[in-house]
Formats: structure tokens, sequence, C-alpha cells
């Protein structure tokens, strides 16, 4: 079986002339509360940890840490060129990644008797029914899915499926607002930084996080703003849905419930999480709230992949910095109904052994930049 096609490089829209396969390289992860940074080295065809680190983006924006920020891209630029000093990053051609609010990643069906050389002709006008913009507005890119190998053909997992959608191609399309490339390329030129390429979170994600799962695997990302869903089988993104809830609603809402100020409730939230105070049961009953809302709406988002594709999920894979919330692995377990795992990118590479517990531990946090750099080394 060909591992290489069925896990892709994912999809990019910015290519520039100079690589990183030589010496270091930098992944950049630009997220609504703070910056991840990984940087990578090749030694003896391994990947080298050489230094990683985060900044967070509220005191940019005279707000606290962890709060969601909306700053202009000059203060991201300036805390971009902040926590690469600190960090000891000294690669100067960067992988930057593209969050989920600026882009639409779906699938599309091509009829059988259409010639692949006439995807870019045919992809466009389809994707259009699955973007609210004009058209002209975003950058697209797409990439084949390839057909299931034969071992796998007339499996179980196509029963119920008609000739007609056993025959069809699909496309996987992704589509990235022109105005974010251009936000993020001032941001990145601001800092002193070339972007190799730009490429949406999930993509990254999973090239930290996958190795050779055939089965489909639910992907929780979640962030301080959005909580992002993805179905992947195969390597391929076969769904993917955004809930608008994230950690940062966790203490916004121990901060209204408890009257504190959101500097105390963010302590709180990483102190008890769901495992809560057994002097306070108030703050696990406020926090199971948010967290319950999350896990249905991803319930439900797994329940329509699963009745679509007449197949089950075997693994959920938490990532983003709010995965690291005490007691939700265990949570998430009771309510999928299965194996449950933290993703740990820095397993794919080389490093330290004493820094082992320290990297598995914050690994979630810094799978999309450790995926951006990956990319660059392959």
């Amino acid at each position: 079986m060909d591992f290489k096609k069925l896990f892709g490089q994912g999809l990019s829209f910015l290519k520039s002339a100079q690589g990183g396969a030589e010496g270091s390289v930098v992944g950049i992860d630009i997220g609504a509360s703070s910056i991840k940074v990984v940087q990578l080295r090749k030694k003896m065809g391994k990947a080298v940890l050489e230094t990683y680190g985060a900044i967070a983006l509220g005191p940019y924006g005279g707000l606290e840490i962890g709060e969601v920020t909306n700053l202009s891209p000059e203060k991201i630029s300036e805390a971009l060129k902040d926590v690469l000093r600190e960090s000891g990053v000294s690669a100067k051609v960067a992988g930057l990644s593209i969050p989920s609010s600026a882009s639409l990643v779906f699938l599309i069906s091509i009829p059988p008797m259409v010639n692949e050389k006439d995807y870019p002709s045919i992809v466009p006008t389809e994707a259009r029914k699955f973007i609210p913009l004009p058209i002209s507005e975003v950058t697209l890119d797409w990439t084949p899915i390839p057909k299931r190998e034969s071992m796998f053909e007339g499996s179980p997992d196509e029963e119920g499926m008609t000739a007609d959608q056993k025959s069809q191609s699909e496309v996987l399309v992704a589509a990235i607002h022109n105005d974010a490339l251009a936000r993020y390329k001032e941001i990145a030129k601001n800092a002193g930084v070339t972007p190799d390429f730009l490429e949406i979170e999930i993509f990254s994600t999973i090239r930290a996080t996958f190795n050779r799962e055939l089965s489909a695997v639910l992907v929780i990302d979640c962030g301080a703003l959005k909580t992002k869903l993805s179905v992947v089988e195969y390597g391929v993104v076969r769904t993917f849905h955004v809930i608008n809830r994230g950690s940062h609603d966790i203490s916004v809402s121990l901060s209204s419930a408890l009257n504190v100020p959101f500097a105390k409730a963010e302590e709180l939230k990483k102190q008890y999480g769901l495992v809560g105070n057994p002097d306070d049961k108030n703050i696990a009953e406020i926090i199971r709230l948010p967290i319950d809302y999350i896990l249905t709406e991803a319930s439900t988002a797994v329940l329509g992949y699963e009745k679509k594709y007449n197949k089950t999920i075997s693994k959920v894979v938490l990532v983003g910095g709010g995965a690291l919330l005490r007691g939700l692995r265990e949570r998430a377990q009771v309510n999928f109904k299965c194996e449950v795992v933290y993703g740990n990118p820095f397993a794919k590479t080389e490093a330290p052994a004493f820094l082992a517990p320290t990297l598995e531990s914050t690994g979630p946090e810094f799978a999309t930049a450790l995926g951006l750099a990956l990319r660059q080394l392959s």
C-alpha cells in the first residue's frame, strides 16, 4: 500500500522557491489567543527538535493572558518577533497556518466520465455551491482523493452505497479568503520571516499526529475561540465542522458565575477543570456546561458522518490548548464510547529523553506548528 498517497502533503496556498528541507525550519501557528512556534532540522533522516515556544496575545491588546484577541497585523507581527526571539528560533523560512475562521474545507463528487485534466474548470464551478462569497474573493486548492486500494474494495464499508456513488470520484477542496492570505503574508514580512507556504491548520495537525490509521478517526481541535471537528479516514478529511465555542468561553463562564476577574477564572479552569474543587463543586458544574455543549455538537457531527458513510468512528484524538483541560479526555471517552487519546506530535521528533514527559503533556497545543515544520522537512 502506498501510504505516501493516502497521507498527502496537504493543500498549499503559497509556494516559495525557497525550500526548507536543508537546515532549520520553523512552523508558526497564529491562534486567537496565542502564537506557537516549533523549529526542527533534519539529521540522518530524522526530525530533530531544536526549540519551541508560545506567547499569549492578550497583553498585546491590553487584555489578560488567555483572552481572545482581534489584533492588527502590526501587533501580531510584534508578538511573533518576540516569541521567535525568546524561543531562540533562527530559521527565517517558515510554514504558517491558516485558521478555520478564514477557510473552508469540503468534498465534492465528480461524475466518473469527467477526465482529471478537466478538473481545473469543473472544480471551481462545483465549489461555488459551498462558498458563500464570490469565487473571485477566495483562493482555491484541491486534490483528488485516491481510489481505495483494491484490498478495501467490496468491504462492509461500501454496503448501502449505490453503483453510481461507488464510481464517482471525490475531490477535497479548500478555500481561503484572499484577504486572509494577504494578512498573513504581511504579518510574516513584518516579523522578518519568509513564508514557504500557508496551510489550513487541520492538514498540519493530521501530519503531526497521525501515523498509519486506516479507520475513521475524529480529531477535536480545542481552540480558544472555536472547536474544530474533523473526521479523517485513510489520511483524508471526510468531514469538517466548526463549533463556535472554545476554551475562552469556559473562562468567561467561570468569571461571570463566580464574579471573579478573567485572570482568576483562567487560573481556576487550569487548576481544577472538570475534576473540580472538593471545596467548591460549582467550578466543575460551570465548566461542564460549555464542554457538554461541545461534546453534544460533536456527537451530532459524528452521527451525520456515520449515517452518510455507514461507518463508525474508531478513535478520537484531542489536540489544541483546550484539550489539556483536566478531565476532558475521560468525559469525551464516556461521550463517544471509544478510545480517546491526546495528540502527541513531539513523538515524531528526536529530543532529549529528559524532555519526554514535558513534551508529551504539552504536545496537543503544538500539533499544528509541528506539523507545519514537518512538512518543510519532507
